[in-house]
This record gives C-alpha cells, structure tokens and sequence, in this order.
C-alpha cells in the first residue's frame, strides 16, 4: 500500500460564488467545521502518515478567518502548501500575509475571458477581483495556476483563455471539463459540450499549446463521457490522497461521500493513519481484487484503475460496477442515453446555492 501524497483540505463549503457546476454537495451537512485546533492536529497527523502536499480548498478557503495560521502550521510541518481559490478576498494585504506564512502556490478559479459571460456564471461580479487576486499573486512572484472548468458555454474560448492565462503570467493553465457531481449533475444537461465542441476544443488546445509552450504549461482533463475509456481517476481509490471535508469526514475523492455504505470515518474520532490503513471507505476499492468483468480480466485495469467508483454509483447505483464511462462496461448505454438527453444549447442553468 502507497502512503497517501497529497491532502486535500475543504475548510468550509461557504463560497462567494453560485457556480451551477460546482461539485460541493447540493445539501451540505449541518455539522460544524472542523475548529482550528483540529485542522491543525489533522496536518501533524498527516505529515506523520506521509503526505508532502496540503491543498487548502473549500467552497473558498478564504472565507475562513483563521487561514493564516493554518497555512503558517502547515509549513512549519514541512508541507508543500497551496492555495486553490476563488480569488475573491485575495487582495494584496491578504495575499501578502499568506506568503509570509509560508504560502507556496496559488490555484485560481476563472470562468472566461468575457466579464459579462464570467459574473453569470459565477452569479456574482467578481471577474474583476479575480484578475486582481491574479496580479497580486504575481506581483509577489509566486507560482499561478489558472483553472478553467470547460462546459458548453465556454467551450468554444479556449484560445482567449489561454491568452489571458499568458498575459497574467500564470506558470499554468489547467482546462478541466466540468465533473458531473454535486451541482454539475444536477445542471448536466445544460452544461454537456456537444461532440462537434470537444472535437473542436480539442484542436483549440494543440493550437494554444504551440503558441504558448515556451511559457505556459496546459494541462487538459479529458470529457470523460466522450472518451473511449475512463481516466485513471485519483491515480487509484486510496492510494495517494486524502481529502477532508469541512465537517471532517475522511474521503478518498472529493465526490465519495455519494456513495451509500462505505463507512466515512471521521477525524474526530479516528486517527487519520487508522482511516487510511483501515477504513472500509479507503480499503474497499484499492487494488484489483474487487473488480468485476470486464474489468478483472482488462489490460487497462492498471491504467485506469476500472475507473471512477464515484461515476459507476451514480450511473449504476453499484460503486462496484465498471464505469460506464468505458466502452466495455455493460452499462456504457447509459452514458449515451445521458448525452442524448443533453439540453439545448441555451438551457437554463440552476446555480449553486451556498450553505449558510
């Protein structure tokens, strides 16, 4: 078994924004946020475990008055500590204090390269703060990835968007299409790309990716239901990282808590090396054993990993089945069936309702 690399902290579900594809829960749990004290004993216990990277993350990690502390803890512990953000409260104070705390690398959230079309989406007027969060960032020579959630209503700008990544300085520019969880499922219909757009974006990216591969890294994540076969989602169930929810509850993926009888052991009442070595929810989907045909007997299944367990719930009501993402599941009509249902090209979207 790996030790886990990366954890990934969800500080709170609270966000500024009301993006209709965000994968936070549509019901968010009432329980309360972890306290200060017990993120921070949760960051002693992980670099114990092993882990090297701490992703602060929400909902927006800023609306958390106590991030200083807890990014100034995390360096202290030795972590690689990074920031993905909405941009909204990044001004160059708090930026400033962030980077005096031991702050390594900012993720920033970007809709488009229009304002209007971006405040829609987001349903807020942040397009500015945003480009504002992102000089600040550079003015104080940090490393910036820019992320673009894809969907139909963007799709079509991945040259502009690349472009503006450029000018703002980012090191990198991560294109990821949208996550059908969480809010995203619910608006799936109206956020699907269409065949003819993937194919297009996907020339879109090698053109970019020649006009600004001396400056600009572009990663790409595939649109896993036109895609002949899944992508190897966590790199494998349990075996590099770790994500803790707000009301801390350990997960193997951000979207596992779905997924009905897996057992979520909670870091307030179990040590995180016991839930990563023992707990159903880690355990029950690493390796191979438990996978059924097609997948056992597939020379992918150590590419793949028999693919999103979280997916194949959904679809399937069986975290166990193979995604049907995969040309070779059994269940893979029912990925067709949902791209023939995909709304038309104007669809209203439902926007995300933050919990209070």
């Amino acid at each position: 078994m790996d030790r886990p690399l990366g954890l990934l902290a969800e500080l709170t579900y609270k966000c500024p924004l009301h993006c209709p594809y965000c994968s936070n829960p549509v019901a968010a749990p009432e329980t309360a946020e972890l306290a200060l004290h017990e993120w921070c004993r949760v960051l002693e216990e992980a670099r114990g475990l092993g882990v090297l990277q701490v992703h602060f993350t929400g909902g927006e990690p800023l609306a958390r008055p106590d991030l200083t502390p807890l990014v100034a803890h995390a360096r202290d512990l030795g972590f690689y500590v990074n920031l993905v953000t909405s941009g909204v409260g990044l001004d160059q104070r708090r930026a400033s204090q962030l980077v005096r705390a031991g702050l390594d690398h900012v993720q920033l959230s970007m809709q488009d390269t229009d304002r209007r079309a971006a405040d829609e989406i987001t349903g807020a007027h942040v397009f500015d703060h945003k480009m504002a969060a992102a000089r600040a960032v550079k003015a104080l020579e940090l490393p910036l990835t820019i992320n673009v959630v894809l969907h139909r209503g963007n799709i079509d700008r991945i040259g502009p968007i690349a472009d503006l990544a450029a000018t703002l300085g980012a090191d990198r520019l991560e294109l990821a299409h949208t996550q059908y969880y969480g809010w995203g499922l619910l608006n799936r219909s109206a956020l699907l790309p269409t065949r003819d757009q993937v194919v297009a974006a996907e020339q879109a990216l090698a053109q970019a990716r020649a006009v600004h591969g001396d400056t600009l890294e572009i990663l790409y994540v595939l649109a896993d239901y036109y895609e002949p076969y899944p992508k190897p989602c966590m790199h494998g169930w349990g075996q590099r990282h770790i994500i803790i929810a707000p009301d801390g509850r350990a997960l193997p993926c951000p979207a596992a808590a779905q997924i009905v009888g897996l057992g979520f052991d909670n870091v307030r009442e179990r040590s995180l090396s016991a839930i990563w070595c023992h707990s159903p929810a880690f355990t029950r989907f690493r390796g191979d054993a438990w996978m059924p045909e097609p997948c056992r007997s597939c020379p992918r299944k150590g590419i793949d990993f028999g693919g999103c367990r979280c997916q194949a719930f959904q679809f399937t009501g069986d975290a166990a089945r193979t995604d049907p993402v995969c040309q070779l599941s059994p269940d893979h009509h029912l990925v067709e069936a949902a791209l023939r249902a995909a709304g038309p090209l104007h669809q209203a979207l439902r926007p995300r309702v933050n919990p209070r």
